[in-house]
């Protein structure tokens, strides 16, 4: 230490007498390395400058490395958030929102998990809870492909040809619309329909003694059959519109052209029955005219035809009518290229499968076509005409079977020919999903209206308990609402509203979706709740017995039947199978069915009123009862019922009697003039002039008050 002190005077001295040499040194740092002792204080100056460096260094690298901020979390936010979505969205529990919103202008005793947030307290919740928000984006479905069929646009008119007309037979119940199709077509149709009513709807080919052929639909002319009607009216060329010549013009025959207006069919009026006494064909025309069906006599377009069908009279000016005006409409259809059609009719076939009845409209049929309808799609393996006849082929206006479908498709659905399986599976895979979005949507706009409704009730049981605190509040609405908690769930949906659960099948599509209009105008849900829990084309199975038996419901069949096992299942399980084969005896067992849960009307039947002449104690075992001394005035007094003491206005008292005598004797009735004393099951003060009413209650069936309308 002592020489590098004086080594380090030494140098110093030297610098401070010859500056120069110190600078020539200094200026050779090569040599600093190999000798003499001023290289030490060179290099000792060098390493000084070098650590100065060093440290500005450290010095940069520590303001370069600054202390990185925390990432504030992110919270998705949307309009009209709930408290528990909200919490969700943080990674938050419910207390936590709650608490974040202390000490603002939010009840937060109010809020439960459902309660909607205003967007200022949305941001205020996230804010205060030290993250930052950010609105979630709308969900942008990728829009998929439309992958639906459609018909072709109009051919040219030079590739057309001729076409057979469609001409549906329309008009009121039991006016001889059937029969006037077996007159045209040698057949026996009405005698082989149940009730002697047609219950479906029809398509035939007739080929009249000129060679012309027609195809016609027979519809159904019950009130329950309109949707029938309307259906046969879509996809007609020509109305016959049948009326009674011996009832005029009716309800469905109103209803018939109000059908054909909607459609813009043309109208041909066939006057039945004119071959009865009673038959006025005039008064029908005139009754027409009502509803805009003017007559060619009275100067309007439309044909009337008198006729009798049951002795095929007149017939064959009909046809000439029909093909005529088919002649004026220059009825043309393109037979080439994809077919193009319509349902008529639908059903389940136990050796076929699914079978429709379709009117082709475009283009030629054949077997191994690839259809679509609705959806559903086939590839048809058989075509049979109405005779029940293996076909090869059908054109347009033909009205054919068609068996081949993997599913049932609906009466009314169009039918369009596709170029592949592959293609048809497309096509019923976006129809599916477009149905499903429909359903999604109007589920979604059922669950906003629910949520609201349910809100605005919360709210008015709330209404006036805001001062309170949250516990005394719950307290309150404790208080108010604890029947509904004294009973047990199970114990609560038995003493909802009374309830008949159904279950319907028929034997085709049309029969199904004619009941089911016919349920949809039952108005009397207060009296009884008609739910219809499943619907269906078929006989009864076990899985509809087994619903049924879940449900407590009952089996509507139309025109079905259910094997022995079904049979016996429904008997086992107790669950009631009605089948029928008319439509209007299987609606009266159900109004029947409705009025059987209906509990019954209690009514009252006086049987005697007495007067009160006087009152004096008796003892009765050492105890003192009070007996009235009164007079028959009306009828008798029988012990046996139940007994009403009347003040004026007012009803004192209402029971049994304990003791009834005439004198000092027990009797069971006394008659009117007689006087009798009596004592009742508890402490009244009789008075003198009260009247004392003897009378009985008697249940009366209560009528469900349901209509139909027929």
């Amino acid at each position: 230490m002592n020489v590098m002190s004086s080594v380090m005077r030494g140098a110093r001295r030297l610098a401070h007498a010859n500056p120069a040499l110190l600078s020539n040194f200094l200026s050779q740092p090569p040599h600093c390395r190999a000798r003499s002792p001023a290289p030490l204080l060179t290099c000792q100056q060098n390493r000084k400058f070098a650590s100065k460096q060093v440290k500005g260094h450290k010095k940069e690298q520590k303001t370069q490395k600054v202390k990185a901020k925390l990432d504030k979390q992110e919270v998705e936010i949307r309009q009209r958030m709930t408290v528990a979505a909200l919490a969700e969205a943080m990674n938050k529990d419910f207390d936590h929102v709650l608490e974040t919103l202390l000490n603002t202008a939010v009840n937060v005793d109010s809020l439960e998990p459902h309660s909607v947030l205003e967007e200022q307290w949305i941001k205020e919740v996230v804010t205060r809870s030290g993250m930052k928000f950010r609105w979630a984006k709308l969900s942008e479905s990728r829009d998929r492909p439309n992958r639906d069929a459609h018909r072709r646009p109009p051919a040219d008119p030079s590739s057309l040809a001729p076409r057979p007309p469609v001409v549906t037979i329309m008009g009121h119940v039991d006016h001889g619309k059937t029969t006037l199709l077996d007159s045209l077509r040698k057949s026996q149709i009405v005698s082989t329909e149940a009730g002697g009513i047609t219950q479906h709807i029809g398509a035939f080919l007739v080929q009249l003694p000129t060679g012309e052929k027609i195809t016609f639909l027979d519809t159904p002319g019950h009130a329950a059959f309109s949707s029938m009607r309307a259906r046969g009216a879509d996809a007609t060329d020509i109305i016959v519109l049948v009326v009674a010549a011996d009832d005029g013009v009716m309800n469905q025959t109103v209803e018939s052209i109000q059908h054909a207006k909607r459609a813009k069919v043309p109208v041909i009026v066939a006057v039945n029955k004119c071959d009865k006494q009673q038959a006025d064909a005039q008064r029908v025309k005139q009754e027409l005219l009502s509803q805009d069906v003017v007559c060619e006599e009275f100067g309007g377009d439309v044909q009337a035809i008198h006729i009798s069908a049951l002795k095929g009279d007149n017939l064959l000016a009909l046809a000439e009518a029909t093909v005529a005006l088919a002649e004026v409409l220059e009825l043309k259809a393109e037979r080439g290229g994809p077919v193009e059609g319509l349902v008529v009719e639908s059903r389940t076939d136990k050796g076929k499968g699914p079978v429709t009845t379709a009117i082709v409209q475009r283009g030629t049929l054949k077997r191994g076509c690839v259809l679509v309808a609705g959806r559903s799609w086939a590839k048809v393996r058989f075509l049979f005409d109405e005779n029940g006849r293996v076909v090869t082929e059908a054109g347009p206006s033909a009205a054919v079977e068609v068996v081949g479908w993997k599913e049932l498709p609906s009466a009314g659905d169009v039918i369009l020919e596709v170029e592949s399986e592959q293609r048809a599976k497309e096509v019923v895979e976006w129809r599916s999903y477009e149905e499903e979005q429909q359903r999604l949507q109007e589920e979604q706009s059922a669950i906003e209206l629910k949520q609201r409704a349910h809100l605005e009730e919360y709210r008015k049981e709330r209404v006036g308990l805001d001062h309170l605190s949250w516990r005394k509040r719950k307290a309150a609405l404790y208080r108010a609402n604890k029947d509904k908690f004294t009973t047990r769930p199970r114990e609560r949906t038995e003493t909802d509203k009374l309830s008949l659960p159904l279950i319907v099948k028929g034997d085709v599509d049309g029969s199904v979706e004619a009941i089911l209009n016919i349920l949809d105008s039952y108005d009397t849900q207060q009296q009884c709740q008609l739910d219809v829990v499943h619907f269906g084309v078929g006989d009864v199975s076990e899985n509809d017995v087994n619903m049924a038996d879940t449900f407590s419901g009952s089996i509507y069949g139309f025109n079905v039947g259910a094997s022995r096992t079904v049979q016996q299942l429904a008997a086992k399980c107790g669950v009631p199978l009605r089948l029928h084969r008319v439509i209007y005896q299987l609606v009266d067992e159900l109004k029947d069915e409705l009025s059987a849960r209906l509990p019954p009307i209690v009514s009252e039947n006086i049987i005697g009123e007495a007067t009160v002449l006087a009152m004096f104690d008796v003892a009765v075992r050492k105890k003192k009862v009070l007996v009235a001394g009164c007079r028959v005035q009306k009828g008798q007094l029988d012990r046996g019922f139940k007994f009403r003491l009347i003040r004026g206005p007012d009803v004192i008292w209402e029971g049994s009697l304990v003791a009834l005598k005439h004198h000092k004797d027990d009797v069971q009735t006394v008659r009117v003039g007689m006087d009798c004393g009596l004592s009742v099951d508890s402490d009244v003060d009789f008075r003198l002039g009260d009247s004392i009413v003897c009378f009985e209650e008697v249940d009366a069936p209560q009528r469900i008050s349901w209509d139909p309308g027929f």
